[in-house]
């Protein structure tokens, strides 16, 4: 395993990151093939683990902290808040109200004093940035928090947090996380830019397009037993809508993706590596890419990932993927990790009356 530093924080983490997303009720119910996973990362030298309060209500947390018991001062432990995590008015949100309550509750179910990496997992156009950069400075200042970060946040916006932060003189987000991969490359224009401008670290989740670049979806057949695109067809679509969009065939992008599949597969053959392994590789190419984020549901899936961690792709190799899916690209609007609050009328047309 190979490390880098996060950020300008001199920390270093493991090129791959472990993410927890699919264990606990929304994924893998088998708690004990959790922990198993996860004690397999640490054993191949992985020291870096993402999930949040809101992955399967909170049982991802709890998975976590019972996996780590006993190891936790060897893992750089990151989580996340601000998605809906329970049935009350204000129990979502970046909200100091929130946070302070929240953080509490992810330090329970993780089992531990303090969270390494503490990130905003969405915009919360709502609460001022000031109230949220406020909270966490007050959090770190504590000891319950080591450092702060934020997930798929535009550019500007992550701009913005850095301006809000040395005017206030507060701790200052030093991670993002973004979807990245061979087909979602429309970080590449702002976000990557303002990262390495921040000296901020970055975690690309999604390298693999939600399943797609391993190659398993296949044009007019029925979906793979087990897939994630079964899952959301299934027990997620009626609360992701947005997931339902990702896996739909008939749209233009997703069609121009199975197209892209057969060619990329030609390009990692004869590189003599498999898809999976090349589009896994594919984020740390990038210079301002600190880890990407494994999301094996099963230890059969991750020891499927394990077998690529020493993949390093080669300048021709990254040549053909740019004549593919050039520099910028994004192949499917339902990739882009959120759906921009910015379009919504509301927000883009003008208050006056219409004529």
């Amino acid at each position: 395993m190979r490390y880098r530093y996060l950020g300008r924080t001199g920390v270093q983490v493991s090129e791959y990151m472990l993410g927890t997303m699919s264990y606990g009720s929304d994924g893998n119910t088998d708690e004990k093939e959790c922990i198993e996973i996860l004690h397999n990362a640490l054993d191949r030298g992985i020291n870096f683990i993402d999930t949040a309060d809101t992955y399967s209500h909170g049982e991802s947390e709890e998975i976590v902290g019972k996996a780590i018991a006993g190891r936790r001062d060897k893992v750089v432990l990151a989580t996340k808040f601000r998605l809906t995590a329970g049935e009350g008015r204000n129990e979502q949100g970046a909200s100091r109200y929130w946070i302070m309550k929240q953080v509490e509750n992810s330090l329970r179910r993780l089992n531990t004093d303090h969270i390494d990496l503490y990130q905003l997992h969405r915009l919360d156009l709502q609460t001022d940035l000031d109230e949220t950069l406020g909270a966490l400075d007050d959090l770190v200042a504590q000891g319950k928090v080591r450092y702060i970060g934020c997930s798929t946040l535009p550019g500007w916006y992550l701009a913005e947090t850095q301006s809000v932060s040395r005017l206030n003189k507060t701790v200052r987000f030093i991670n993002e996380t973004s979807p990245y991969s061979i087909f979602q490359r429309a970080v590449e224009r702002e976000t990557l830019p303002a990262v390495q401008h921040y000296r901020m670290g970055f975690t690309a989740w999604s390298p693999l397009n939600g399943g797609w670049l391993t190659g398993k979806y296949k044009g007019g057949g029925a979906l793979p037993s087990g897939s994630r695109a079964e899952r959301v067809k299934g027990q997620w679509g009626e609360h992701y809508p947005i997931l339902q969009t990702r896996f739909d065939m008939e749209r233009e992008g997703n069609r121009r993706k199975l197209e892209l599949v057969q060619e990329l597969e030609r390009v990692a053959t004869e590189a003599d590596l498999s898809l999976m392994h090349m589009a896994l590789a594919f984020p740390l190419a990038h210079a301002a890419v600190t880890s990407v984020i494994l999301g094996p549901r099963t230890l059969e899936q991750f020891k499927s990932m394990e077998a690529g961690f020493e993949t390093v792709l080669q300048s021709p190799t990254l040549d053909r993927i740019d004549a593919l899916v050039p520099p910028g690209s994004l192949i499917e609007e339902a990739d882009r990790g959120y759906i921009s609050p910015w379009l919504a009328p509301e927000l883009r047309r003008y208050p006056g009356k219409v004529a």
